[in-house]
């Protein structure tokens, strides 16, 4: 079974910021595939449906961003998924709104979702896709920045973001992590 994670933080007060651009593909995928997120474990809630006939389960983990790794190491044990079957969607400040990067595996640089990832399951190999958010203006504050919303002016782009990161991981479960990589990577408008 494939597994697709989104990262952000529960509650109504940060749907839709930046740092819950995660949870927005989950939100598009569970819709695209009809997997419904009605499962709750381990401070997860998650789904199981089908692509093509492969299964896969779609997450949000229910912890706040930097505390990720406690909900999904036990889930995915429960469920004896390999790492190298899970995909992570999260927001990257050092990529221009409108870019994705797909990736292997790395370390969380200055992520904490995916530092919290990283020591919970004791391996940075496990795919992803960095979606860009990119950063405040000099001097403005991160944390204010990324559990901000995205302006008016950008909707129609992360509307297009979102849409290509659930094509993305879509094609994750069925195709080639390296041709999912070649289709994907780059900028949404390309």
């Amino acid at each position: 079974m494939k597994c697709i994670i989104g990262l952000g933080n529960p509650g109504r007060k940060y749907e839709n910021t930046r740092h819950n651009i995660g949870f927005m593909v989950i939100d598009q995928l569970s819709e695209d595939l009809g997997v419904d997120l009605t499962q709750n474990k381990f401070k997860c809630h998650y789904g199981v449906g089908y692509v093509n006939g492969k299964k896969v389960m779609l997450v949000k983990p229910q912890t706040f961003m930097n505390l990720s790794g406690e909900g999904v190491r036990p889930l995915i044990d429960y469920y004896k998924i390999d790492a190298a079957d899970i995909l992570v969607l999260y927001d990257d400040l050092d990529l221009p709104v409108g870019k994705l990067r797909l990736r292997q595996k790395g370390s969380g640089g200055g992520h904490n979702g995916i530092k919290s990832l990283n020591q919970h399951l004791a391996t940075d190999k496990y795919k992803r896709i960095r979606i860009g958010i990119d950063r405040p203006e000099q001097g403005g504050s991160i944390i204010g920045y990324v559990l901000g919303k995205f302006p008016k002016s950008e909707s129609a782009l992360i509307e297009k973001v979102v849409y290509r990161s659930a094509d993305a991981s879509t094609a994750f479960v069925t195709v080639p992590f390296q041709d999912v990589m070649t289709e994907y990577n780059g900028d949404v408008n390309e």
